[in-house]
């Protein structure tokens, strides 16, 4: 801290519960906590991993620095003996995008998902050692989320034991795969088999892309970067690439073929290893996704909380301080339920943790029974939280007035780094869509017998949810967890259902989706929030130590649920699940509950535990110091290397010695 100074040290002091303690909870265990500050204090100790210049780099300068990072990060991994975690938690911490992430997130998953056994003994050392680099090649510049309607074609040909892979049209090109453009030596591509003329959808095949001598395209392939994205550094340290393949031949068993084998004579057969077990793959990815929502979306709170709180603006009465910005019912009201958001969504993403663990031990006993709830809940819950968390993001930079659009303010380059979630592993409306299809199919079922499970068992009540009356009085009844439960699985219930009653009088149910498509998004938010909502109040049902610490989270989970329950107060009022007084009612218990967040908001954002080194924002930093940073800051910008600018007497001494002949 500058001087030793904490200009944050008064607000500190306010705190109520205990935030060692709140540490642990947000780490998830000891453990993990124990792990993630040694390793992020080694990061943020090690001048190498700085990020100061990062959004005034030249691309190609910016691309080699990402380049000796990642080296420099192995390095360390290796020089140190990390842990398999440990070595995760490192990459996390360089907070870079790099191919390293396709690497050990995409390529490395997918040959251990799909690969047979002799595949993985294969692949999976090279791969582990880093002597190859691998990316996921499955989008396409023709399609993205219909992966059913890729078009690169994997061709069997029985006279050499080979598939043909190419590129048949422009669209066919793989285009935006990470790690692709410059870097990956090998790729898991994505084609339409094709044996004896006859398609058999889409499967992986491991290609080789680059010599290992020299680094330079096989033949047969061409391979470059798709260029510059949105924002300054962000993204653009990753190299997304663009490839196309001209018949390039690969050995028939470079197919993964855990699920689908191709026989020496060009039989398609099927394994005795479930289909489904790819589908584990997908909801463990999917729960990384808003593992990693909750830490975006913190990051950007942490930054807006402590500035909101060193910024001062109107409100001085006889030449005293201004008011704290924080201290603004306007501010808190939107910042407060952004904050209690990221909480939800670490105790959520806690939960996905045990549902793959159960999905997959479910798998393996060929038990599928949960797998397309499974399917649909970690769906719905990549889209919401991925959305809320972008747009959250963007809030706080506007709760952060004008410096927020600093590049230094660490939050312009968190968006643009953070948005392409909303895309990536799955459109979030595209994948609301799926997530509403399993939702009207479980409520057909509903007459049949087939109760629901997982997080759509409330559906088996039905009934009662279609009677359901809240009976709240007063505004601390909202306080209570189960009438928010049976409130808000009223809201989704009936959204749903009338959902289901408006298909149902479609002749063609096809035509009846697609014409109440944004309905049925809608209804599916109300279900994902549900469980959103369902897994806090669980989360609270447990034990956890520490002064003062459940009752902060309880204080959260309120503002989480009531500030949804005011936002989408249309939805409550429609369905008949509350009344407008008792929409009213909420309301004021919800401004009391930020008032109490208000004195240990400062505590609840250090609990996250980041470095500044990961923050990246001067606005953000831990101990307040704000304003003289900034200042420093403005000066090593490369414009300032010069008292003249570049230019000036090109252009615009021109300009102010020009004859004066016109009339002003």
């Amino acid at each position: 801290m500058e001087g030793g100074v904490d200009y944050l040290a008064d607000e500190r002091k306010k705190a109520e519960f205990d935030v060692q303690q709140m540490k642990i909870v947000w780490a998830g265990s000891h453990h993990t906590f124990e792990i993630s500050d040694r390793i992020s204090k080694l990061v943020a100790n090690d001048p190498a991993f700085s990020k100061d210049e990062r959004t005034m780099l030249p691309r190609k300068e910016l691309f080699k620095n990402t380049l000796r990072k990642a080296s420099y990060a192995w390095k360390r991994i290796n020089d140190l003996h990390l842990s398999e975690e440990e070595a995760s938690q490192l990459r996390f911490y360089v907070d870079e995008p790099a191919f390293t992430d396709l690497h050990w997130g995409m390529f490395i998953p997918a040959i251990k998902g799909q690969g047979t056994d002799e595949q993985q003994k294969k692949w999976l050392p090279l791969a582990y050692k880093m002597q190859i680099i691998g990316c996921y090649a499955q989008t396409e510049l023709g399609h993205g989320s219909n992966v059913q309607g890729l078009e690169t074609t994997a061709t069997f040909d029985p006279q050499t034991d080979e598939f043909v892979i190419h590129s048949p049209t422009l669209t066919s090109s793989k285009w935006w795969p990470g790690g692709l453009g410059k870097v990956s030596t090998h790729g898991v591509v994505y084609a339409r088999l094709i044996t004896d003329g006859q398609e058999h959808g889409i499967h992986g095949f491991i290609v080789q892309l680059r010599r290992l001598e020299d680094h330079r395209p096989l033949p047969g392939i061409i391979i470059g970067d798709i260029g510059m994205k949105f924002g300054n550094g962000a993204y653009n340290t990753m190299d997304n690439g663009v490839l196309r393949f001209d018949h390039v031949r690969i050995p028939r068993d470079q197919m993964l073929m855990r699920v689908s084998q191709v026989t020496r004579d060009g039989k398609v057969v099927q394994s005795d290893v479930p289909r489904q077990l790819v589908y584990g793959t997908m909801v463990y990815v999917r729960q990384t996704i808003v593992q990693d929502a909750s830490c975006a979306l913190s990051r950007a709170v942490c930054i807006a909380t402590r500035y909101s709180a060193v910024r001062r603006q109107f409100g001085s009465h006889n030449g005293g301080p201004e008011t704290q910005v924080i201290d603004y019912k306007t501010q808190q009201s939107r910042l407060f339920p952004l904050l209690a958001s990221a909480y939800a969504f670490r105790f959520v993403g806690e939960w996905l943790k045990w549902l793959y663990t159960d999905v997959t031990q479910r798998l393996q006993a060929n038990d599928f029974s949960t797998l397309p709830e499974a399917h649909a809940c970690t769906a719905g819950l990549k889209s919401l939280t991925t959305s809320v968390t972008a747009d959250g993001i963007e809030e706080c930079r506007k709760l952060c007035g004008g410096h927020g659009y600093l590049c230094t303010s660490g939050l312009p380059e968190l968006f643009a780094v953070y948005v392409p979630a909303c895309t990536y592993e799955g459109d979030n409306i595209v994948l609301m869509l799926q997530v509403a299809r399993i939702l009207m199919k479980t409520v057909s079922q509903l007459g049949s017998g087939k109760l629901p499970v997982g997080t759509m068992a409330y559906m088996g009540r039905i009934e009662h949810l279609l009677q359901y009356r809240c009976n709240v009085q007063k505004a601390e009844d909202w306080l209570n967890p189960a009438i928010v439960l049976e409130a808000f699985e009223a809201r989704a219930a009936r959204m749903s259902v009338s959902c289901a009653k408006k298909l149902s009088k479609f002749a063609n149910p096809e035509e009846g989706f697609a014409e109440l498509s944004a309905d049925l998004v809608e209804a599916v938010v109300a279900h994902c929030q549900l469980i959103v909502v369902s897994k806090f109040i669980e989360k609270l049902q447990q034990d956890i130590p520490g002064k003062g610490v459940k009752q902060q989270l309880k204080v959260l989970c309120g503002v989480y649920y009531l500030f949804l329950l005011h936002k989408h107060q249309g939805d409550f009022l429609a369905t008949s699940c509350v009344t407008p007084k008792q929409a009213s009612l909420a309301n004021d218990q919800l401004r009391v509950l930020y008032s109490q967040v208000r004195p240990n908001a400062i505590a609840l954002v250090d609990a996250f535990n980041y470095t500044d080194h990961f923050l990246g924002s001067i606005l953000g930093r831990y101990d307040g110091n704000v304003y003289p940073k900034l200042y420093e800051a403005a000066w090593k910008d490369p414009l300032n290397d010069s008292v003249v600018p570049d230019g000036y007497h090109q252009y615009i001494r021109p300009l102010l010695k020009q004859q004066r002949s016109a009339k002003l």
